[in-house]
């Protein structure tokens, strides 16, 4: 009796802990149902929405509402009417705008005609994908996506004239089409290619090549050119500002599946990623399959406690920082290389079993990323680092330059300095290395010396200098002057200086972990450039003339860039010394009048929620400011940064279509920053140290697990725990690195990469004694 008495108590146990364990498992939350797309689509820029998508997707495949320029186009959630659906939104790339349509043909005449009004009711938009329904057609379009194929589903009303147009010539983003070819392939299927206008910063007309397969017979295929209709029975149409459609019947909430693959080599490439990534026609399992990706990938960083509010703005930070640059190789390896004068497809190296060792990608510079993805990347997906290092050091191979900004193959010197070579640092000194790291340094040796890619300003794709180049002024004086006769458009020579001064110091780091002394020693003299442009007289970095004297009419907080900055001024740029924060507060007057300045300058940008307003003192919505709360860890007073870091998040927490970014969210540099700083991890340094380590700040959450990944670190997790978090618990009052107490304002990543624990206790009175150098 005793016996089965405590077989049943054992029975109830294991039962009640099963659906204990069930339950938990059950109602845990998935990371991609807390993304909001929509944040800050107000006032949207070409590769900013993204809806049908995988993370780096090539295909990205969703509603275009404005479709002129690369700004204010793609998405913007206050348009009233879709005028396509477009399938790659990227970095200077477009192309293959399709729209369902039906009733009397008006496909030739232009988006303006035939574009649909549509409002958000029924609207579903998440990651991998989107629901809107097309009034005026009364058609309910679905959008998903593979990596290479977008996967339509249109469910339209009863109608015997039913379409779908290929507006193959049309204007997309950055310019026009030069040129297009379509053509019907079987009775389901079409192909072609369209020729994307070289630009300002892609120097080179580029392609990109299509396969459209339905699951429903082509009825007819029609064409037209200049909006002139071609009355003849065709099967091919192709020239300038062409396109086709195709025509069938439909009966009522009929549903047409179409599969739309592209490649940036051939039609034959892109029917390859077709037949490879969606065999079959189940839209459902398709979409699932994407959300189940996102899931996976915004999984490696999980967060608990903080208000819904904050995990949404979160993982919506993730998701950007996911995105946005894209792959352009296909699913064998194969991609076009332009970065010669003659295009070239090349193939990716394979791996043992026959497969790509990695994508090709596309990108926008690395300019400002050494305080976002570079940190990010490296912690929590090494292996996309691993991909966008060997993707540059095959175009070093391909073309004789590590890239800036690569577009479409293309060499596009956006942006300025070489950025690459902070990048390039972080990841091997952090023990990513899987792609020719001698190969790589010796590419960024060349771009710091004249005749590499430092010689061109932004978007400057032929030097033409009458006298010297920025890089010969700054290897002979140790600064760059005004008015160089550059050709470019951000040649401000107090930028350039300290932004190569900063880069100097990366290929030092990477020159020292590679046993390269003689250039560790260049390379680290050469970092203290930026002492060359710092005025003790107004106790700002301060350009210079020509002649060597500082150029009057100085205001350090004008709100528009002034002359000798990019994209900011003297009062930003004065801290960007990522590398020197000691020796910078020094010049200032030691650490109590540097930390008592950078403090004045927060609380005057406070009001103005640390954006440009009639001035300028701290600025969060471009690049170059988004070091500056954490310059006081390393200043001496960690409680600042903990405070500012905290402010800064506040004022950048917005989660509706109206807010959030308050800038330029620049292929997720935003987003990755506003994810080191709910997390409480930064390196003002970018990571680039031979030996790098983290700073800390207080997280937003009660736990957060970094899952490791053990291809390239040893540990399982490493696990963020605070006490006592709230908003006005903003203080780090003591902590706890597994299991000891910690008193640093920082630990190793060689600690983060073993795995392990950090408990933070928080307070909300600033406790001066922790962490204090």
């Amino acid at each position: 009796m005793k016996t089965a008495v405590n077989l049943i108590v054992v029975f109830f146990c294991y039962s009640f802990f099963f659906l204990a364990c069930t339950r938990k498992q059950e109602t845990k939350i998935q990371p991609a149902s807390l993304v909001n797309v929509f944040v800050d689509t107000h006032n949207s820029r070409w590769f900013y929405f993204s809806s049908a998508t995988h993370p780096f997707g090539m295909v990205n495949l969703s509603p275009d509402t404005d479709t002129k320029g690369s700004w204010k186009s793609g998405y913007l959630y206050d348009s009233k009417q879709i005028r396509c659906f477009s399938h790659i939104h990227a970095w200077q790339l477009s192309g293959v705008a399709v729209m369902p349509t039906v009733g009397e043909f008006k496909g030739n005449l232009g988006m303006d005609v035939y574009q649909s009004s549509f409002n958000h009711e029924g609207e579903i938009a998440e990651p991998g994908y989107h629901k809107v329904i097309l009034n005026d057609y009364e058609i309910t379009a679905e959008l998903t996506s593979t990596a290479r194929v977008g996967f339509h589903r249109y469910t339209y009303p009863k109608s015997n004239n039913s379409y779908i147009i290929f507006d193959t010539g049309a204007f997309l983003a950055h310019g026009p089409t030069k040129y297009s070819k379509v053509w019907k392939v079987n009775d389901t299927e079409v192909a072609g290619y369209e020729i994307m206008e070289a630009t300002i910063r892609r120097p080179k007309a580029t392609p990109v090549y299509f396969v459209a397969k339905l699951n429903k017979p082509i009825e007819s295929f029609i064409g037209w050119e200049d909006s002139v209709m071609i009355d003849n029975p065709i099967d091919t149409i192709d020239g300038v500002n062409a396109g086709a459609a195709i025509k069938f019947q439909t009966t009522e909430r009929e549903q047409v599946l179409m599969k739309v693959a592209v490649s940036y080599v051939s039609v034959e490439q892109a029917r390859l990623n077709l037949e490879t990534e969606l065999a079959g026609w189940n839209f459902d399992q398709a979409r699932k399959n994407s959300y189940d990706e996102w899931n996976k990938w915004l999984g490696k960083i999980e967060v608990e406690g903080g208000t819904r509010k904050q995990q949404v703005r979160f993982y919506t930070n993730l998701w950007h920082a996911l995105q946005g640059r894209r792959i352009v190789s296909d699913v064998n390896g194969k991609y076009l290389d332009m970065t010669c004068d003659t295009a070239k497809v090349k193939q990716v190296t394979l791996d043992k079993n026959g497969k790509p060792s990695f994508p090709h990608y596309n990108f926008d510079a690395w300019w400002g990323s050494h305080w976002s993805l570079d940190i990010l990347w490296s912690m929590a997906y090494p292996e996309v680092m691993d991909g966008f290092c060997n993707t540059m050091v095959d175009m070093y191979k391909d073309g004789g330059l590590i890239p800036r900004g690569p577009a479409g193959g293309n060499y596009t010197f956006v942006m300025i300095g070489d950025p690459s070579a902070c990048f390039f640092a972080t990841a091997y000194n952090k023990g990513i290395r899987n792609y020719d790291a001698e190969a790589a340094y010796e590419g960024l040796r060349k771009n710091a010396f004249p005749e590499g890619s430092r010689d061109h300003g932004g978007y400057e794709h032929k030097i033409d200098y009458p006298d010297k180049t920025m890089v010969d002024y700054y290897v002979e004086r140790g600064y760059v002057p005004e008015d160089v006769n550059a050709k470019g458009w951000h040649c401000g020579g107090v930028a350039l200086t300290l932004e190569y001064a900063y880069q100097d110091w990366c290929l030092a780091q990477m020159a020292k972990n590679m046993e390269n002394e003689a250039d560790y020693n260049m390379f680290m003299k050469r970092s203290e450039n930026y002492k060359n442009v710092w005025n003790p007289q107004t106790g700002y970095m301060h350009p210079r003339e020509q002649d060597g004297s500082w150029i009057g009419n100085f205001d350090p907080s004008v709100s528009k860039t002034p002359r000798g900055f990019c994209e900011s001024n003297s009062a930003i740029y004065s801290y960007f010394v990522p590398h020197d924060i000691e020796g910078l507060a020094a010049l200032s007057g030691g650490k109590d009048a540097f930390v008592e300045k950078l403090n004045s300058q927060f609380e005057k940008a406070q009001q103005y929620g640390f954006v440009p307003n009639k001035e300028m003192w701290v600025d969060y919505s471009n690049q170059p400011g988004t070091g500056m709360a954490h310059v006081f860890n390393k200043a001496g007073a960690p409680w600042l940064s903990q405070k500012w870091v905290r402010k800064v998040k506040e004022a950048f927490s917005d989660t509706t279509a109206y807010g959030g970014y308050n800038g330029d969210e620049d292929q997720g540099q935003m987003g990755a920053l506003g994810v080191l700083m709910a997390i409480g991890l930064f390196e003002e340094d970018g990571g680039a140290s031979a030996n790098p380590s983290y700073e800390l700040t207080s997280p937003l959450f009660d736990k957060i697990t970094i899952h490791l990944d053990n291809m390239y670190y040893p540990g399982k997790t490493f696990i963020i725990e605070t006490k006592n978090n709230s908003e006005q618990n903003m203080y780090i009052q003591s902590a706890k690195l597994n299991g000891k107490n910690w008193n640093k304002y920082w630990f190793s990543h060689k600690t983060f990469a073993k795995g392990g624990k950090l408990e933070i206790i928080l307070g909300d009175k600033p406790n001066k004694t922790w962490g204090k150098p």
